[in-house]
């Protein structure tokens, strides 16, 4: 077997025309890929192969799972033994099943100790939305208000808009046009001014919204001409019908839509995530792998831009989610994430069975495609006719005759791979899989693997309790007068709750903080703080301030109607206060503030304000893997001319030698004939002169001579051959000792990390505002978390 082990690519089979192995370069899926495949073609082995393969080089993917097939990725046995396989064989011996395991892999060059490499590199885990099988997964995230990055560009905006209220509105039955529904549009322009805000929703808010809607208008129409507010009772009983069914409170537990959490674990490590949804409905389905979808977006559009490969996504039997002429919740997202995610590392995957289903228009940006046996006539025209678009947008050449003939030859785990990044498509025999493939989970079974993973009741923590400073407890009355040197400011309202809002008055205070070291850091880090106001001895102290996460332009000039105020302290309607306290701010934060960073000595790199210790090993895995990517693609440009130069001189020596072997077998023949007249004139005892003979002796000697001559020149010739082919073998071994040599020799996710810790000087700390802040309360309840 060849090495199969190299750095940044994929094992995924063996080419049926040169039997070299098949090794994907993992930067050419950054471009995506489409695999095709009737039912029984290895579609699904070939797609879990690939899947292996990221894992171990420590690639996470959010799995898309409609079926239950790629469950099977959980299905590893490193030991290989009978009893492993013997919960998951249908039918037949566990014994024989293993057998036939362990002798696939072994005639691929696998074995135990890659199964167990797999599983020790990755974590594997299985998700079940709307139900507890597996791992459950709360959609409660869904209606938080999108990144900035996203609320800042309108046409994003207007997309995570779009999708999220078509998916709801299916969800509750009703088949909502974007622009001719009054559904669709009344949420959607709840969802725009509440987003555009940056204020959170839930369900039970935004069915709220829609008895109560912050708007006046809709369009130029009023909103009970548009929509009147009986017919928007019955909207909002439909959604609240949802969220009262027993059936949905599943989908309000679990883990949050936190793709991050979805990709890495704690401490960095990669994550296999998958989403089995073959449980659900068609409209539940389509309802979570848009609201996914969308999630993917926002956490795409929050990363930094690459080359290599940072993470996949990977969907099984898109029928229905990406049709060439319909467009659901999930076509959108899509096909954005197909335009826009190759310059964030992000690679899409995507598999059917049936061509005549996929939008060949917006898998235009696929740059591979794995396309199996087709099941008909229809389905190999249908990919053809893709292919040939795809070729003539990207400028590749296209022989549709040839392309045509090797569809029809296809057999099982055979594919032809199309790849633009290659000079041409390439046959191939998918390698055996690592993971048992025994079929679709069942619930039950998925719970088998997915329970050993869940948190019990009795070990969850307890709710997070506010760190917001309690009110004053002081007479409340109507809004108070305060001197006009005094501003005033309201922090906004953004949750509901029952009785009263009150408003207490404390002190705000916003700085900007700059750090710098003389190497690695030189960032700015904005702090805002709310610290209550008193009338005794210390009417203010800093240290008992608590950060509040809100841009100052976001403060509000004036307050909720109807609201009630407590009383302010006395020394807080002085001007002079808060002159002094703005400079007790500074010296507090002098005192006090430290910038707490992690630095990894290997590549000194220092993580980022805010930026906790998971997220910042994955950076460093990111970091790694393009660096590593970027020098194996200088390497290689290092070492192309020299094997080509080898190369061609192995083909000349090749040449001389068959010439020189031709030759040869000539003057062999010629020698041959010589002696053969001699002979034959001295047996036969023709009367001719001795002198005659003796020439033609002496001529067969010399073709002897000749002959000789010849054979020796064919040795060299051979040796030439051979010592060429010497030479090019140890380019071969130098080009991997020097690849070799850049895996790092320490691992990103077990670095040991060195601490920084930064103090500002006092020229470096800017108090942007300090003024009297009114925090919102419902019954002693922060109103503004």
């Amino acid at each position: 077997m060849q090495d199969f082990e190299k750095l940044g690519v994929f094992y995924l089979g063996r080419s049926k025309t040169s039997d070299d192995l098949l090794l994907y370069d993992s930067k050419d899926l950054v471009t995506h890929a489409v695999c095709v495949g009737m039912t029984g073609s290895g579609k699904t082995g070939l797609c879990i192969t690939l899947l292996e393969e990221a894992a171990i080089d420590n690639i996470p993917a959010i799995i898309i799972d409609p079926k239950g097939d790629l469950s099977n990725l959980l299905l590893t046995f490193p030991n290989l033994a009978p009893e492993d396989f013997a919960p998951w064989v249908n039918e037949g011996d566990p014994a024989q099943v293993a057998k036939e395991w362990q002798e696939g892999l072994a005639k691929w060059g696998q074995d135990g100790v890659r199964i167990k490499r797999l599983r020790e590199t990755a974590d594997f885990r299985i998700y079940t939305p709307g139900s507890n099988a597996g791992l459950p997964v709360s959609i409660l995230k869904s209606f938080v208000a999108p990144p900035e990055s996203i609320r800042q560009d309108n046409e994003s905006l207007a997309e995570r808009i779009n999708t999220t209220v078509t998916s709801l509105l299916g969800l509750v039955g009703v088949d909502a046009d974007p622009v001719r529904s009054r559904e669709h549009i009344l949420l959607s322009s709840i969802l725009q001014q509440e987003w555009s805000n940056g204020r959170d929703l839930d369900i039970p808010a935004l069915i709220q919204k829609v008895q109560a809607p912050p708007l006046t208008k809709i369009g130029v129409m009023d909103l009970d001409s548009f929509f009147p507010a009986g017919d928007r009772f019955q909207l909002a009983m439909a959604l609240n019908n949802l969220v009262a069914s027993p059936s949905f409170a599943s989908w309000m537990e679990g883990e949050p839509l936190d793709v991050q959490q979805f990709l890495y674990t704690e401490t960095g490590k990669p994550r296999l995530s998958i989403f089995s949804i073959a449980h659900l409905a068609d409209a539940e389905r389509m309802f979570f792998v848009s609201l996914l979808l969308n999630q993917v977006l926002g956490w795409m559009r929050s990363q930094s831009g690459t080359t290599s490969l940072r993470a996949i996504l990977y969907m099984d039997e898109i029928f229905g989610y990406f049709p060439p002429v319909a467009n659901p919740p999930s076509k959108l997202p899509l096909l954005t994430l197909l335009k826009q995610a190759r310059a964030f590392g992000l690679g899409v995957v995507l598999a059917t069975q049936n061509p005549v289903d996929l939008d060949y228009k917006g898998l235009a940006n696929a740059g591979t495609w794995f396309i199996g046996r087709l099941q008909t006539e229809r389905d190999k025209a249908r990919m053809l006719e893709g292919l040939e678009g795809i070729a003539t947008s990207t400028g590749q050449k296209f022989d549709k005759q040839q392309m045509e003939q090797l569809l029809a030859g296809l057999d099982k785990r055979i594919f032809l791979m199309n790849n633009v990044h290659d000079d041409a498509p390439e046959l191939f025999e998918t390698r055996w899989a690592m993971s048992y493939l025994r079929g679709p989970l069942t619930r039950a079974q998925i719970k088998v693997l997915m329970d050993p993973l869940k948190v019990t009741p009795a070990a969850t923590s307890p709710a997070p309790v506010s760190t917001a400073p309690a009110p004053a407890a002081a007479s409340k009355s109507a809004r108070p007068v305060l001197p006009p040197e005094i501003t005033q400011y309201y922090i906004p309202v953004r949750s509901s709750g029952g009785g009263t809002l009150t408003y207490t008055p404390m002190l705000l205070g916003a700085t900007e903080i700059h750090y710098s070291s003389s190497k690695t850091v030189d960032v700015t880090q904005q702090l805002t703080l709310l610290a209550p106001i008193n009338d005794g001895p210390v009417s203010l102290d800093w240290s008992q301030a608590t950060p509040l996460d809100l841009p100052v332009g976001d403060l509000e000039s004036e307050p909720q109607p109807n609201a009630q105020f407590v009383e302010v302290p006395s020394v807080a309607t002085k001007v002079k206060s808060y002159a002094s306290w703005q400079k007790d701010l500074a010296n507090w934060v002098y005192r006090n503030q430290r910038l707490e960073l992690l630095q990894s000595p290997t590549l000194n790199v220092v993580s980022n304000p805010g930026e906790n210790e998971r997220d910042f090993r994955v950076r460093l895995q990111q970091i790694a893997r393009e660096e590593r990517d970027e020098a194996v693609e200088k390497l290689r440009r290092k070492y192309a001319p020299k094997f080509a130069q080898l190369e061609d001189r192995k083909r000349r020596a090749e040449q001389a030698a068959a010439r020189e072997a031709e030759q040869a077998q000539g003057q062999k023949v010629q020698t041959a004939i010589s002696f053969g007249a001699t002979l034959l004139s001295s047996f036969l005892g023709r009367k001719r002169t001795s002198l005659t003979t003796l020439g033609r002796a002496t001529t067969a000697a010399r073709g002897v001579s000749r002959s000789m001559k010849e054979s020796q020149d064919v040795s060299r010739a051979e040796d030439n051959v051979a010592a060429v082919a010497q030479k090019i073998a140890d380019l071969e071994a130098e080009f991997q000792a020097e690849t070799a040599a850049l895996e790092h020799t320490f691992d990103p996710q077990t670095e040991p990390l060195e601490k920084v810790s930064l103090k500002p000087t006092k020229a470096n700390i800017a108090v942007k505002l300090v003024t009297l802040a009114w925090a919102p309360y419902w019954n002693e309840k922060p109103a503004w978390e």
